[in-house]
């Protein structure tokens, strides 16, 4: 009994240590927080610290929320905890969507842990309650989640989305969940912070689709992130080719690989998004058009890197209006079921190396130096 009250400001007669001790009460407190973000409930959350966020996330149609604490760092009566957020929307994500979190924690005057803030870790991208109170709107085919959004305007994203998803299934296929999730946060900034990344990055691009390329069946749903700045300012028509466009991304993702080059799964992407817009090729590929009317004509299809947010936008809208080009020619040469063919035998390369060339042969029959002496011809034919 000596020995054990010797020691007792380090570890307990059981033997646990009081860092020990600590990480599970604070995993409790993290239970409980959880819990009552699950079940709506206002004074449970209260009860684990500071409200923060929890109006916020009050209309998100939850299936699962849990913390795991990673780390926990103690000063006195007050702690840093590091936790690893899983998340799951109802109906759509089949798989938890993981995210960093930092709480910032205090002793209370009977020696309980409770939660002076929450916000997301370092490094860690910002999630769409972070930024203010979310409304949701449901289509026909979609989940529409906005900040500082009318309810009218995102009905007219879930309009588009519900526009995008038939018209995606048609050209692509049905083997994919035939829905889609979308994020309208209130500005460039805070779609940079949702994808935890600078502003610079995504100034005059209208979306993004996050999402793990090859991702198995039971992954999270993808996000098509708009930026408001940029999609705000595109005409009716514009708007549903981005939003197909990022339904492609969605839809063909299983199957976008890193065997897959930029330039087909974007290029595939806008293929799908134009269909039906009665876009010319010189309409739809300003940049290109004026290349290569100035006799400027691509030696090769464009490289990944040709793909970059380098502050280069004539650059960039090269390389995408020639992945489209490229696959517009295989739609017309070959049809639309072989470019869909071919996209999915170059998913299934083991690697990038060969996975084009090898698809040019087997499902349309020619070589990469055939194929690219066409592509410029076509160009030469649709822009010249």
């Amino acid at each position: 009994m000596a020995l054990c009250l010797l020691f007792v400001s380090l570890m307990g007669c059981g033997g646990r240590s009081a860092t020990d001790s600590a990480r599970a009460d604070v995993q409790r407190l993290l239970d409980g927080r959880a819990a009552a973000v699950l079940d709506r409930d206002r004074a449970a959350f209260l009860r684990t610290g500071a409200q923060d966020w929890f109006g916020n996330v009050r209309a998100l149609p939850l299936a699962d929320w849990s913390y795991r604490l990673t780390r926990l760092h103690r000063t006195g009566d007050t702690a840093t905890a590091e936790a690893e957020l899983r998340y799951r929307v109802r109906g759509y994500d089949r798989a938890p969507v993981s995210a960093g979190r930092t709480l910032s924690l205090s002793l209370d005057a009977g020696g309980r842990w409770y939660v002076e803030a929450e916000r997301p870790a370092k490094g860690s991208a910002e999630q769409l309650w972070d930024q203010g109170a979310v409304s949701v709107v449901r289509g026909e085919h979609s989940l529409v989640m906005g900040v500082g959004q009318s309810a009218e305007a995102l009905r007219q994203y879930a309009e588009l989305a519900d526009g995008a998803v038939p018209a995606v299934s048609q050209a692509w296929g049905t083997d994919w969940p035939g829905q889609i999730v979308v994020l309208v946060p209130a500005s460039l900034g805070d779609m940079a912070g949702l994808l935890g990344s600078p502003e610079s990055s995504y100034r005059g691009i209208a979306a993004v689709t996050t999402g793990e390329t090859g991702a198995p069946a039971n992954a999270p749903a993808d996000r098509i992130i708009v930026n408001p700045d940029a999609y705000g300012v595109l005409g009716a028509t514009g708007k549903q080719v981005v939003l197909t466009h990022e339904t492609t991304h969605v839809a063909t993702r299983a199957h976008t690989t890193a065997a897959t080059p930029l330039w087909l799964s974007e290029g595939y992407a806008d293929r799908v998004g134009y269909l039906g817009s009665g876009r010319s090729p010189s309409q739809a590929a300003p940049e290109l058009w004026r290349a290569v009317t100035e006799g400027r004509v691509p030696e090769a299809l464009p490289a990944d890197a040709d793909f970059g947010f380098t502050g280069d936008s004539g650059k960039l809208a090269r390389a995408y209006e020639s992945g489209w080009l490229a696959c517009r020619l295989i739609a017309e040469r070959w049809g639309e079921v072989r470019l869909v063919e071919f996209y999915r035998a170059v998913g299934a390369h083991e690697g990038r190396a060969g996975a084009v060339e090898g698809a040019l042969k087997d499902v349309l029959g020619t070589s990469l130096e055939e194929f690219t002496a066409a592509w410029r011809a076509y160009l030469r034919a649709q822009l010249g």
